[in-house]
């Protein structure tokens, strides 16, 4: 029944129920002994049997100095006594009573009158063995000492929640006296810790009885309202030794420097597990926008909610930059992180967009300065600095931009842009250290970033030219219809130096060529075009392939011991013939109506620059509506399949004769060349056609 519901008393409070009997009583074991006024025992409890020795029937009756009190002391005891019984003032003292086994043992006595309703005297006495009430308040002396002298805050609550009782510590933790702790809850002395997690966990704690060790609190008290501190908490359940359930113990212990350290180290490790990432994810491939998403993939989520990696535009070029104090900086976004979804990324430029920032855009001091920028707490006059234009000021205020980080990106001396980071949900601002992050990130990317600007610059001034020295379209001529394809490498390797050609001759005939020099960028590229310059020389003096690829083998080796391997072919369309010769390439395909499509069997030979060994020269039928297919190893080289395997499969995508030879350009590239291949690609198609 609860209190609600029991009955009233008189006086109108609620009757109480009995409640469970303590266990101090019996630890102390109080015996009672009732005396009449001649010392006769009258009444004796069983805890006087446990205490003395004697059982009731022995005792009753007795004189109890007789029983009890050795013949030494009973005239004091007879003294005490009558005292007690004539004045009515109770005697407390330690007294040597005399046990039935014959041994003498100190007990603490408490003796006192009393008087029945009919007026009759009698002497009540409590007794307790005297080791045991010392032993207990040495214990109970210990136990307060240790608790009011500890520096860990203690408190005892009661089956409600309720402060019974706190040690000086915790009133230096909370900032209020004990009295203003007993009989409140801890809702009502923490307003501003999370008091009902506390409470919870102490509910739980009284119901299972199991304890709570070394849980974490946060929040703020009394004793310094205006810092967050940490504190390490156990709770465990209070109870007698009869088992009855008293309350919960709490103990509480400021840990806020501990916390602030664990925090700290918590994030250095973060940091370097963020440089660590960056060191192995930044700059795995030459390519300079891949290098720039690599650089804000690493940035967010760790450093921020939005990063966006720009170049100055000049940079970008190849150009070098500097910005006087009134010069606007025109910008090339390369990468934003995440890469959709927000307001804040959609306030960024889209990668590849070229944008002018004004001179008062922080970003725009960054790449003036050289310095990183950085604003912790974003207001709202500050947006317009932040964002290249009004509109993207609106978005990043609805996006919720509270701090912001601009660093540059500096590599040999030179800035190339800036690293651009923007908080929007991680509600912490940007500190000292995220700075240290961000330039140490920074740092590590702009060299990459650097070698990819300086790498592509080189592979797109060797690609043009290349292209330049290649044939945009092949000539027409007697009797063939030809297509062709360059396909240059893979962003992450260089250029090449594969070319073809077609050469018209004399009485109608043409000169195919395909080739490959051996080796990568400019130095490839021109070395292409001097072979490619003396080919065409030599094609008009009408030469056997073999004569011809003799005189290119000596040009080669006079040209910085370049390597290069060479197909060169002559068609005559009067006698239906292709003369070919053969300097280390891979073997044309011929294609033929009614026929599976095969590789020519040609003498390898030897490519050109090694020197000293003969070529030679195959003839072989080329009838109308016969194709030759040229091309170079990148379109049928891989890691992972074997030659063999890559020639069968080029040799089954020609199975159509009649295809037009445009769409089996289109068709072996597409379906042959792979995106990553290290090597470029040449391919020439050629096929004959009846005479007019």
């Amino acid at each position: 029944m609860s209190a609600a519901e029991a009955p009233a008393a008189e006086n109108g409070e609620p009757a109480r129920a009995p409640v469970p009997p303590g266990g101090l009583l019996d630890i102390l074991g109080v015996a009672s002994v009732v005396l009449d006024t001649d010392g006769r025992i009258v009444l004796w409890s069983p805890q006087a049997e446990e205490l003395f020795g004697y059982a009731a029937p022995e005792a009753l009756g007795q004189y109890a100095a007789r029983l009890m009190v050795h013949e030494r002391q009973m005239g004091l005891v007879g003294k005490l006594f009558a005292d007690v019984m004539r004045t009515g003032r109770s005697w407390a003292g330690g007294f040597p009573v005399r046990h039935k086994d014959g041994t003498t043992r100190l007990v603490e006595f408490r003796t006192m009158r009393l008087l029945d309703d009919r007026g009759d005297v009698y002497a009540l006495g409590l007794a307790a063995d005297q080791s045991t009430v010392r032993r207990l308040e040495q214990d109970v002396a210990l136990s307060e000492r240790m608790v009011k002298q500890s520096p860990i805050g203690y408190a005892v609550l009661d089956s409600e929640l309720r402060f019974v009782s706190v040690n000086p510590a915790l009133e230096r933790i909370n900032g209020l006296p004990a009295a203003e702790h007993v009989g409140r809850t801890l809702r009502e002395v923490l307003p501003r810790v999370d008091a009902g997690e506390l409470e919870a966990a102490a509910r739980q704690v009284l119901e299972t009885g199991t304890p709570l060790i070394g849980a974490t609190l946060v929040g703020r008290t009394a004793a310094d309202p205006d810092e967050d501190h940490t504190w390490s908490h156990s709770l465990y359940r209070l109870e007698d030794t009869m088992g009855n359930v008293l309350g919960v113990a709490v103990s509480m212990v400021d840990i806020t420097e501990q916390h602030r350290a664990s925090v700290e180290a918590e994030a250095a490790r973060r940091r370097l597990a963020v440089i660590a990432d960056a060191s192995a994810r930044i700059g795995t491939t030459l390519e300079l926008e891949r290098t720039a998403c690599e650089l804000a993939e690493v940035a967010v989520p760790e450093l921020a909610d939005v990063a966006a990696v720009d170049l100055l535009d000049a940079v970008v070029e190849g150009r070098q930059s500097t910005l006087g104090p009134a010069e606007p900086a025109v910008i090339r976004a390369l990468a934003v992180r995440p890469a959709e979804g927000t307001d804040a990324v959609r306030a960024a430029d889209p990668p590849g967009q070229i944008a002018r920032y004004a001179p008062d855009r922080l970003v725009t001091e960054c790449v003036r300065t050289g310095e990183a920028v950085l604003v912790p707490h974003v207001k709202d006059e500050d947006l317009p600095h932040i964002a290249r234009s009004a509109e993207a000021a609106v978005l990043l205020g609805r996006a919720g931009l509270h701090s912001y980080l601009a660093v540059p990106l500096i590599a040999r001396g030179e800035v190339l842009g800036a690293l651009d980071l923007k908080r929007t949900r991680n509600p912490a601002p940007f500190d000292e250290d995220d700075l240290l992050l961000a330039r140490e990130l920074a740092a590590r990317a702009a060299v990459q970033i650097d070698n990819a600007r300086w790498y592509q610059n080189a592979r797109n001034t060797a690609l043009t030219l290349q292209r330049s020295l290649l044939p945009s379209h092949p000539p027409v001529t007697t009797g063939l219809e030809v297509a062709s394809r360059y396909q240059p490498a893979g962003a992450t390797s260089e250029v090449g130096g594969d070319w073809f050609d077609v050469i018209p001759l004399e009485g109608g005939k043409t000169a195919l060529v395909v080739g490959d020099v051996m080796g990568s960028g400019l130095s490839a590229a021109a070395t292409m075009g001097r072979l490619r310059t003396a080919t065409t020389t030599l094609a008009a003096l009408d030469l056997d392939p073999a004569r011809l690829l003799e005189h290119l083998d000596k040009t080669t080796s006079a040209l910085d011991h370049s390597i290069a391997t060479c197909v060169y072919a002559v068609h005559d369309p009067h006698l239906r013939q292709c003369r070919i010769a053969n300097a280390g390439h891979l073997p044309p395909a011929r294609v033929r109506p009614g026929r599976p499509a095969e590789l020519l069997d040609l003498p390898t030979g030897v490519p050109l620059g090694v020197g000293g060994v003969g070529f030679s020269t195959v003839t072989f039928d080329f009838e109308p509506g016969d194709e030759l297919v040229f091309y170079t190893d990148g379109l049928v080289e891989t890691r992972r399949h074997s030659l063999d395997e890559r020639l069968a499969a080029m040799l089954s995508l020609l199975d159509d004769p009649a295809r037009p030879l445009e769409e089996a350009c289109d068709l072996l590239l597409r379906t042959l060349h792979h995106p990553d291949n290290h090597d470029d690609v040449a391919l020439l198609i050629a096929r004959a056609q009846h005479l007019p």
